[in-house]
């Protein structure tokens, strides 16, 4: 079945009795392993106990296909239940699965399994999907939400407060892999000591470095026209280990903002009525470069935008050419329309 993201958390503490194996994919790596972690705690309490834990990869199982039933079947010498993780998955491990899930071992094993960011048409992801002994949870980058929620959470732990713009700051430049974004709230936690607060220059001092920054250069650069530095950002990014369709969607998410704000305006609200709109709000050093944004991008050319950037998503997910060369020639196709628009 394909888990819908209201169930996943309760899932992820405490899997339906009738699931044998789980797959847990997207291009957030770091969220991919910590929803494995967390799931595999439900099964086991010590993800290093090698009676009842067994680390496998994907290549491994192609090697010798026959080890995934003899692990789930196995029995723990100690008792409790079983757990096998199985990571770098891709399709070329879909058929064993089908198998496994059409037709399991004996025992209680659990298998989870990590991947990458597989598309829709994925035989990995049709095998979960269509099984009800089988369950299918999307790892994708973290919206303001859920960063929020993440925010709160390891503060929270130690007792520290946080003032909006700090706040503010954090939602638009932590990124879109958890792992990251956890390691960078904590870095923050311990620089503000047990509760302690963290204020804007204390979130700046602590995160200004973030892989982030590239995405938001990528963000403004292609919105402004400026095809140099829009080439020079995504380079860096995409050295840095961003997924091309990430970057995709982190501009679409900035050209809607765009939209909501122009579409306000256009109705009779003031920029700065329109822009209280926003949420989470807009960081205060570019909300500048965002009302001059306005003026080159009314709503009909945003939508204009936004459709040519949603095309390259699909794209990206169908066609055989590297989804780095469609998310460049897209995003420099709206920087050539804003440039043309401010000359």
């Amino acid at each position: 079945m394909k888990l819908p993201a209201a169930r996943i958390s309760t899932f992820l503490k405490q899997p339906d009795a009738d699931i044998r194996a789980v797959l847990i994919y997207g291009p957030d790596n770091g969220l991919v392993r910590e929803r494995a972690d967390a799931l595999g705690l439900a099964i086991c309490s010590d993800l290093k106990d090698a009676f009842r834990v067994t680390d496998l990869t994907a290549a491994a199982l192609v090697a010798d296909p026959a080890r995934l039933n003899d692990e789930a079947s196995a029995l723990s010498l100690i008792g409790g239940r079983r757990l096998i993780r199985v990571r770098d998955a891709t399709d070329n491990i879909s058929s064993l699965f089908a198998g496994f899930l059409g037709s399991p071992p004996p025992g209680d094993g659990f298998v989870v399994i990590e991947a990458g960011d597989l598309p829709g048409k994925s035989s990995l992801r049709k095998a979960f999907e269509g099984s009800p002994r089988g369950a299918a949870v999307a790892c994708y980058g973290d919206a303001g939400r859920d960063l929020a929620d993440l925010i709160r959470e390891i503060l929270g732990k130690h007792g520290i407060s946080i003032s909006s713009d700090a706040q503010s700051y954090l939602l638009a430049h932590l990124g879109n892999d958890r792992m990251v974004s956890r390691g960078e709230i904590e870095k923050l936690a311990l620089y503000a000591g047990d509760r302690g607060r963290v204020e804007l220059d204390d979130a700046t001092a602590c995160v200004g470095d973030s892989a982030s920054l590239s995405v938001d250069d990528i963000v403004y650069a292609a919105a402004d026209g400026k095809g140099v530095a829009l080439e020079r950002a995504l380079i860096r990014a995409l050295q840095e280990g961003e997924a091309p369709i990430s970057i995709l969607r982190a501009v679409m998410r900035h050209f809607q903002k765009l939209h909501l704000v122009g579409s306000r305006r256009m109705a009779g609200a003031s920029v700065e009525e329109a822009l209280r709109a926003l949420r989470p709000p807009l960081f205060f050093k570019v909300a500048d470069r965002f009302k001059a944004q306005l003026d080159v991008w009314p709503p009909h050319r945003v939508v204009s935008a936004l459709e040519l950037l949603m095309q390259a998503e699909i794209n990206g997910k169908r066609s055989i050419l590297p989804q780095e060369t469609i998310c460049r020639d897209a995003l420099l196709r709206v920087a050539r329309a804003a440039a043309v628009r401010r000359n």
